[in-house]
């Protein structure tokens, strides 16, 4: 073999390899998925952990962010230094009227009580709790509205920011949780319209079922009237 020849064999080889690396994790999987590799596994322990309460302005009822943190026990495996000693116990950040982060549930206690409900039994990850403090002070209806993940759409074992997020609202107290996207649609964001009384939002479906979302697949549009009984999904086209 040649120089030359040498030289466009490592130059392919290089182009694969980098082809490879470039080729995005789908967020969706629909057929069983194969089995996977574990990842090589480092000495740790999880803990479940609430972060201290917090109490949205104008309301009655603390809520507690509840999820687990993961402690290592030989931090040179993790972050290449044994020195490290740092451990962060916070899962959640308060903003006036929303709370951020990866958590796994809510807990809602009325402040004149000691009992304590979780939002939901089922597996999720919320990501973002918005109180819609507006519409609260116009119509004495408290409102959360949540972006969370619900399921593992990508087959991967586990629920987190990976899968497909999902739009759910609930009142303060977290009764009423219900779910206002559509399974295996993607949320690409929500918002209010105060004179209607109305919150709007959009998803994205996988039209083409290639396990992403792109510019072939589909964006429904939908709203809920806030002030409802009963909140109901309504879809409209704007285009």
């Amino acid at each position: 073999m040649n120089s030359l020849t040498k030289y466009l064999f490592f130059l392919s080889i290089a182009f694969l390899i980098s082809c490879k690396q470039e080729k995005q994790t789908p967020k969706v999987i629909y057929e069983e998925a194969k089995e996977a590799i574990e990842p090589k596994k480092v000495d740790s322990s999880s803990i479940k952990i609430a972060d201290l309460p917090i109490l949205m302005e104008g309301t009655k009822f603390l809520i507690h962010p509840v999820g687990d943190i993961r402690v290592y026990d030989d931090y040179s495996k993790v972050y290449g230094s044994s020195k490290t000693n740092q451990v962060s116990y916070a899962i959640s950040n308060y903003n006036r009227f929303e709370l951020t982060g990866y958590f796994e549930n809510l807990k809602f206690q009325h402040i004149d009580s000691t009992t304590v409900k979780p939002l939901t039994d089922k597996t999720i990850q919320i990501q973002t709790v918005t109180y819609l403090n507006t519409i609260a002070e116009k119509s004495k209806k408290q409102i959360l509205v949540y972006i969370l993940v619900d399921s593992d759409t990508n087959k991967d074992g586990k629920v987190n920011q990976n899968d497909i997020k999902s739009l759910y609202i609930s009142t303060i107290d977290g009764s009423g949780f219900t779910k206002l996207s559509e399974p295996l649609q993607e949320l690409i964001d929500w918002n209010i319209i105060e004179v209607q009384n109305r919150l709007y939002f959009r998803c994205i479906e996988d039209i083409n079922k290639n396990g992403a979302f792109d510019k072939n697949d589909k964006v429904h549009y939908h709203f809920i009237n806030l002030l409802a009984d009963q909140w109901e999904v309504e879809e409209y086209m704007p285009i």
